[in-house]
């Protein structure tokens, strides 16, 4: 059980002298400055008519302000934070579907979502940060409403409130509590050893999951420092790298890509600050880029598996001296990870299966959808959606995740064997496999490639060089090369549907 259950508890652990949140050219926020933060934004919200338990949506851009929000807006309401690049009909969708009392948007914001509450009644609130603020602090103005429930959250009350990336039906709304979030940061910690000399240079986007408690409130749990850029650059990592001086950074695959592409030429910046480890987490990391991470930056690069209805994390590769495996997700990490079937009976080690897991940082369920919480939970056990299997020594290996399965006339396998080998041909940057509709076959296998820079091959020589390396029925009949492969907004590479957006479908 989790030592802090409320984000209020959670930020009292860190000294109160000690830096909390920092931002590049800007004063550090101390522990003392973001508690009182937390404090003051509370009272604002109750100002303002809004209370424990309802629904802010923040559409706010990646920085201090944004990550002090988050903390300070769940301390007394729920947040949802939204993607700032949505456009007019999905923050329609969005706002109307979360029943959000509020918006904060920054002060003079353009985005879309101010018209779109507007037209659906829901109060605006700007955030102001005073000048020379230090980083994270602000004001927020806005007309006053009735009121709603005072004072801080409780550890049952929802802290933050997700939708699921949904494919084709409609998303679902994954209520996170109090409880849930700060157990995951506490797991986040405590298997990253983090203390509060580490310093983390958040690049991820903070309306995502990852960011929110992989980096920011993991570092707080810890008394440690979160250093929050304006968001993902490869041009300017390494600038950022001997500015701000972390100990380690969580990225998704592509990121970790970007920076790889420009590390020979940033040898003296990577040199200059050694990095106590990288985490990978929220998309399949490709064995091969692990690798030449670790080589290149000489640390453990550390592997997590996470979902949002888990708050984050599931698993997570060891730090040294245990081992870690390339191709592995390494062992629970928090909640309780076993392998069951589709009549829902736990699988004994090696057999694969779904991943199901367990424990104080899942969701309960999700919000006013009785259909999916009956599909997604079995005997108390949360369902992932992902295949996989266990080892005697606890280490999971991913092999695919169940709706992208390509089924070939019978023949069943993860696009992900694909993906590894056309990765391991000198030319290819980046590699995704789909299916593709088959005629007779129901479906057959696709895949989308990016090329090294100055790099040559063709679509004969790789289908050629992965009929080297797989069975015959796993070798894509077809393959595009793309300047870039579509990504989703937190920078995972998008599989499914990408027949479609390609015209196979």
């Amino acid at each position: 059980m989790s030592e802090t259950g409320t984000i209020t508890e959670l930020l009292s652990r860190g000294a109160a002298t000690a830096p909390a949140v920092a931002a590049p050219g800007r004063p550090d926020l101390t522990y003392a400055a973001l508690r009182d933060q937390v404090a003051a934004t509370i009272e604002m919200l109750n100002t303002l008519g809004v209370g424990r338990d309802d629904v802010v949506a923040i559409v706010l851009s990646n920085g201090p302000e944004m990550a002090v929000a988050f903390l300070a807006i769940a301390a007394g309401a729920t947040t949802a934070p939204l993607n700032p690049a949505y456009t007019a009909d999905e923050f329609h969708f969005y706002l109307q579907d979360l029943s959000a009392r509020l918006l904060v948007v920054e002060a003079g914001s353009t985005s879309p979502a101010v018209p779109m509450a507007r037209q659906l009644g829901i109060p605006i609130a700007e955030l102001v940060v005073p000048p020379g603020a230090a980083a994270g602090r602000f004001e927020l103005r806005g007309a006053t409403g009735k009121a709603g429930r005072p004072g801080p959250a409780a550890a049952g009350d929802v802290a933050m409130v997700l939708h699921t990336s949904g494919t084709t039906a409609r998303p679902k709304i994954v209520p996170l509590t109090h409880a849930n979030v700060c157990a995951s940061a506490e797991h986040i910690a405590r298997c990253l050893a983090l203390t509060p000399a580490d310093r983390n240079l958040q690049v991820m986007p903070l309306f995502h999951i990852h960011g929110l408690i992989a980096a920011v409130l993991s570092s707080l749990y810890a008394g440690a420092s979160v250093c929050c850029t304006p968001g993902f650059n490869a041009l300017q990592f390494f600038g950022q790298l001997r500015d701000v001086r972390p100990t380690w950074y969580t990225a998704v695959p592509t990121m970790h890509q970007a920076i790889l592409a420009r590390a020979g030429r940033n040898r003296e910046a990577i040199d200059a600050v050694p990095l106590r480890f990288i985490r990978s987490s929220s998309a399949s990391l490709p064995n091969k880029v692990m690798l030449e991470m670790e080589a290149t930056f000489a640390c453990p690069l550390i592997e997590a598996y996470g979902m949002t209805e888990a708050a984050h994390q599931m698993t997570s590769s060891p730090l040294p001296p245990r081992a870690r495996f390339a191709g592995s997700v390494g062992v629970a990490a928090g909640p309780d990870v076993a392998i069951m079937d589709e009549q829902g009976a736990l699988l004994p080690v090696g057999d694969v299966g779904e991943v199901v897991i367990r424990g104080p940082n899942v969701t309960a369920g999700y919000r006013n959808n009785p259909g999916a919480n009956a599909v997604a939970f079995a005997a108390g056990w949360f369902r992932t959606g992902d295949q996989g299997v266990l080892d005697p020594q606890g280490y999971l290996r991913l092999t695919g995740r169940l709706k992208e399965i390509i089924n070939r006339g019978g023949e069943k396998f993860s696009p992900r064997e694909v993906d590894e080998v056309l990765l391991n041909h000198p030319a290819v940057a980046q590699a995704v496999t789909f299916a593709v509709p088959h005629p007779m076959l129901g479906e057959d296998v696709a895949a989308a490639v990016v090329l090294k820079p100055g790099a040559e091959t063709s679509e004969r020589e790789l289908r050629k060089y992965a009929g080297e390396h797989l069975a015959e029925m796993k070798v894509p009949r077809k393959i595009v090369f793309l300047d870039e492969i579509p990504k989703g907004a937190t920078g995972k590479l998008q599989r499914i549907g990408l027949a479609a957006k390609l015209g196979f479908a």
